[in-house]
């Protein structure tokens, strides 16, 4: 395939079950990462980890995007071959992160995403590194009184300006409208935020004129909050979040991409399945996993050169079950 439009990128990054490798870890936070393995974290370490992840043989058929951090996309392999180009040679293709985290929104502890401000500039700058996509995340809490309408609002607003900066630079938007998992709040809570979320992001899109036919949604899956005393078992969530999505995004969307929000790596496999074995839809469902797809190859590696081998088995292995599973031929049975 020529990837020459919008279109055609946002459809390759998705195509066969594809997903996407979120490696766009900040310094903090792939530094608390290495911590819990005993590991320093220096630009040579995160340098060390992430070229594994790209040289693994796992990448090759089951990623179709990996999301960078700004230092990831401007580092070279220990060979001296610029990671990007390691992404190209597997069939993959590098994006980057542009949003700048969040800051305090109101008293309600609710917050709103950064970084629009020289957001035009930047994108000029990564499209002619070589990133073909981005990412930006909006943040919504589930609590008291929250999520407000205003914060809703403003954060759906961000998201689809951002949007429209990056096709103006020639690259495919990711839009990522995150509920979080943290509460105890029930699924249909989150039901409800989540459509919230979604009917006033493709609303605001739609008055940006973004063309959703080259950009993709990196949506939560509808699930209970983490300390709720019941929880929405694997049939409830894939039901509920393909009705969430069914009735609030447009069938020209190229395609949903969902993040694991803090689910285990074989949970965010099992729900992402449960939802293709439906199926019935008019965009592919695929993955874009940091944690899901990370923590099994983290765990092997353990920051020693010896383990390096196995740190890509591990990865390998979730990559292809994610795959599977975005295709909804998953099955519990290959995990043993």
């Amino acid at each position: 395939m020529a990837l020459t439009t919008l279109e055609d990128i946002a459809a390759y990054l998705v195509s066969d079950g594809k997903g996407f490798l979120a490696a766009d870890e900040s310094t903090g936070t792939i530094g608390k990462r290495f911590d819990a393995i005993n590991t320093e974290s220096t630009e040579d370490s995160r340098r060390d980890y992430r070229e594994l992840l790209f040289r693994a043989e796992g990448m090759q058929d089951n990623i179709g995007g990996v999301i960078l951090f700004d230092e990831t996309l401007r580092q070279n392999a220990e060979d001296g071959t610029p990671l990007k180009d390691l992404i190209n040679s597997t069939g993959a293709l590098p994006g980057i992160k542009v949003d700048k985290g969040i800051s305090p929104f109101n008293d309600l502890e609710e917050v709103i995403t950064g970084g629009l401000e020289d957001l035009n500039e930047r994108c000029a700058e990564y499209a002619a590194i070589g990133a073909k996509f981005t990412k930006w995340r909006a943040v919504i809490k589930i609590g008291n009184d929250i999520p407000t309408q205003e914060c809703i609002d403003a954060n759906m607003k961000a998201l689809a300006d951002y949007a429209k900066i990056v096709q103006t630079n020639n690259m495919v938007p990711i839009v990522e409208p995150e509920v979080l998992m943290d509460g105890e709040h029930s699924a249909q809570s989150c039901f409800e935020a989540t459509a919230n979320c979604l009917k006033t992001l493709f609303s605001m899109l739609d008055a940006n004129d973004v063309n959703l036919k080259g950009t993709i949604l990196k949506p939560n899956m509808v699930v209970s909050g983490t300390d709720a005393p019941i929880q929405a078992s694997v049939s409830e969530v894939a039901e509920l979040t393909l009705k969430v999505l069914k009735e609030n995004v447009p069938s020209d969307l190229a395609g949903i991409a969902f993040l694991s929000g803090g689910q285990s790596d074989l949970v965010a496999t099992e729900h992402l399945d449960a939802m293709n074995k439906i199926g019935g839809l008019p965009w592919p469902l695929s993955f874009s996993y940091g944690r899901a797809l990370q923590q099994p190859a983290l765990k092997a590696w353990m920051g020693q050169l010896d383990n390096k081998e196995a740190a890509q088995e591990a990865f390998s292995h979730r990559a292809l079950m994610n795959k599977l599973a975005a295709q909804g031929k998953w099955n519990a049975e290959m995990e043993i």
